[in-house]
């Protein structure tokens, strides 16, 4: 599988369909793939975010996902896939699975113990290799997480991954506008030929004007269009056109968001969105995560008609 080459521009973390009984709807997934590769500025997807309830997903499933969404796009766009998971092994077995089922890059989220115990920059190195060496021919992608977990990565250890020829591109989502910039910067001096994206869905246009190359969001599964627009505002310099943008994504970023961060109840309320602007058919979120309740809809309807996307 070749590697991506091009990371700049916006990647959607897609959401995952479910039937009714919760099982993966293929259909529905192979037609949500296929619309978002229909908008220019799209440059890639990717699978098994946390947007596409990764954590309700079995290995099996995982690469499941991965396998229809690159069936789907062949020949069109390229699929990254996250790798979600605790262990050397387990992280490695994940990673030979989703090359088998056409990843041409692989998303590296940090292992969740370390979110309890913490790790050790050799940890952190250790696993990328591993991956690596599972899949020596994908190119991987750094997912930073916010500086307030205990997962979150110096700015010396970023600058390492940087250094590293196979660690193609980085989804910042430090939740700390400060450590943002200086991550940023230490990527560029280590590297300034590898992508940086935010994955900052609740607040785009003030990361995006911190000097990134697009953006991999969960959001732009919902609204890609607005998602790109906002991004050709900020390349071309037209705050005017960013901050009218911006603010017809804001309600949606409340009505999806409730002003906090990506949790698993504001990816079902996404959903719930997508319902109404016509993007799937059905708004069925795996449990124990939980459907959107009358008011939080009523308030998703608002968003959605005032953008001028409301189907239903």
């Amino acid at each position: 599988m070749p590697s991506i080459g091009n990371y700049r521009g916006i990647i959607p973390a897609i959401a995952c369909p479910f039937t009714p009984d919760h099982r993966i709807d293929e259909p529905a997934l192979r037609k949500l793939a296929s619309w978002l590769a229909g908008h220019d500025g799209v440059v890639a997807v990717m699978t098994n975010g946390h947007t596409g309830e990764v954590f309700a997903l079995t290995p099996a499933e995982r690469a499941e996902v991965t396998r229809i969404v690159a069936d789907e796009l062949k020949g069109r766009l390229p699929v990254i896939s996250s790798i979600v998971c605790e262990g050397l092994a387990e992280a490695a077995a994940h990673a030979g699975a989703a090359r088998k089922a056409g990843a041409a890059a692989l998303d590296v989220m940090p292992p969740h113990h370390w979110l309890r115990f913490g790790f050790t920059p050799e940890h952190a190195l250790q696993y990328f290799d591993a991956i690596h060496q599972a899949a020596p021919e994908l190119d991987l992608v750094c997912h930073v997480y916010p500086a307030w977990t205990r997962a979150s990565y110096s700015c010396t250890l970023l600058a390492e991954l940087a250094r590293l020829p196979y660690v193609q591109a980085f989804k910042v989502g430090q939740r700390d506008m400060n450590k943002y910039a200086r991550d940023i910067q230490a990527i560029r001096e280590a590297d300034a030929g590898k992508a940086v994206l935010t994955c900052h869905d609740e607040y785009l246009l003030a990361s995006m004007v911190q000097g990134v190359d697009g953006a991999l969001v969960g959001f732009a599964t919902f609204i890609p269009q607005l998602i790109i627009d906002l991004w050709e505002a900020v390349k071309a310099g037209d705050l005017k056109m960013a901050m009218d943008i911006q603010a017809v994504i804001t309600p949606l970023k409340d009505a999806v968001y409730g002003g906090g961060e990506p949790t698993g109840e504001a990816h079902a309320r996404m959903k719930g969105g997508m319902y109404l602007a016509g993007v799937i058919d059905d708004a069925t979120v795996r449990p124990p995560t939980l459907a959107p309740d009358e008011h939080e809809m009523q308030a998703l309807r608002a968003a959605v008609k005032q953008a001028g996307l409301l189907r239903r």
